[in-house]
């Protein structure tokens, strides 16, 4: 059997909506800067192979949507309601993109992205949840982490455009990918379609770490974090850490971090019961996540990034880093205050 009643005794964890929560205001952080141009480089993603500290933001909350099933979803829950809301996410995500194109003048639609990502690997995770017990989901995360790693090894390897994850995009989506060169024809989506098995295998690591939270506490949270790291790495001498294929090297080295965070907010927030600061963003997250990307996008096409990056730039004449960095801060903190006060109401929007 998959989940049953006993494990899925009501009780909701702080922990996972606060990490959750910073999760959703890294996103919004590395997305909003004031100049493109001018950005730290912890907060942008590796250009290719390699790991920084803003490509574990999408795993992690990738993770965290898989703890959220372990302890969430109840035994026999209707697989009607998982995909459906799974259906919505993509939908939400595909209008978010076409607002998209009339705030950044784009060309043409994108048909991957985050929250399409988010509704694929959570109505598949949800439904593995369900479905098979602990050691079978096991057995489907090494399958998927594995059977990617063939898959990519033996068609080419992991060369920028040159790599199956990317042919495939190609041949599928055409100039619909996050990038396409018309001299050559080739594109990529760091969103799309095979890249999503590994990322469904992230999706589970969470639910599996669910449940190591409710029935074992921190300690074996602790070690399989360091575990995952360990293996992560080690894979990553034969198969490159990289964010953009989604390799499986990469699943393993950021879940072990995601699982190392959700430790030490579990101790923090669950335990030591420190103020839960960040929660807010946490309970209304995709609210945060959608709601900033239609603002945003008025923003650029009115120019107010622009404008308040340059600003801060004339009042930090040489430090257009920091300028840029004060903008998106601004930005998060305006939604970190929008989520704090629907908390304070009692508003939760879900989909």
């Amino acid at each position: 059997m998959g989940i049953t009643g006993e494990q899925l005794r009501p009780k909701r964890f702080i922990s996972v909506d606060v990490l959750r929560g910073w999760a959703v205001a890294a996103m919004l952080l590395v997305n909003y800067p004031g100049s493109w141009a001018h950005v730290f480089a912890p907060l942008e993603h590796s250009e290719w192979n390699g790991f920084t500290p803003t490509d574990l933001i999408f795993p992690n909350f990738l993770f965290v949507v898989g703890v959220s099933i372990a302890l969430g979803l109840r035994p026999g829950a209707s697989l009607l309601k998982v995909w459906t809301r799974a259906l919505r996410l993509v939908v939400v995500g595909m209008l978010l993109y076409a607002v998209a194109m009339w705030g950044y003048d784009k060309d043409y639609f994108r048909i991957w992205g985050v929250l399409q990502r988010i509704g694929i690997c959570y109505g598949i995770a949800a439904t593995l949840a369900l479905a098979l017990g602990a050691r079978a989901q096991w057995a489907v995360i090494a399958g998927l982490l594995l059977g990617y790693w063939a898959l990519l090894a033996v068609s080419g390897g992991y060369a920028p455009l040159d790599n199956l994850a990317s042919r495939v995009d190609t041949w599928l989506w055409g100039v619909h990918n996050y990038q396409f060169d018309a001299a050559t024809g080739k594109g990529h989506d760091p969103e799309g379609l095979l890249s999503t098995l590994p990322a469904i295998a992230t999706t589970l690591i969470g639910v599996r770490a669910g449940g190591w939270l409710r029935e074992r506490g921190m300690t074996h949270l602790l070690m399989l974090g360091v575990a995952a790291l360990l293996l992560g790495w080690g894979w990553s001498l034969a198969m490159p850490i990289n964010k953009n294929l989604w390799t499986s090297s990469y699943v393993l080295y950021a879940a072990g971090w995601s699982l190392l965070l959700l430790a030490l907010c579990h101790w923090l927030f669950d335990q030591r019961q420190w103020p839960p600061f960040g929660r807010s963003m946490g309970i209304n997250a995709i609210t945060a996540y959608a709601g900033s990307w239609l603002v945003a996008c008025v923003f650029e096409k009115w120019g107010v990034f622009g404008a308040a990056y340059t600003q801060l730039a004339e009042l930090l004449p040489t430090h257009e880093k920091l300028a840029s960095l004060l903008v998106a801060a601004m930005f998060v903190g305006l939604w970190w205050l929008l989520m704090w006060a629907m908390e304070k109401k009692g508003w939760r929007v879900t989909i």
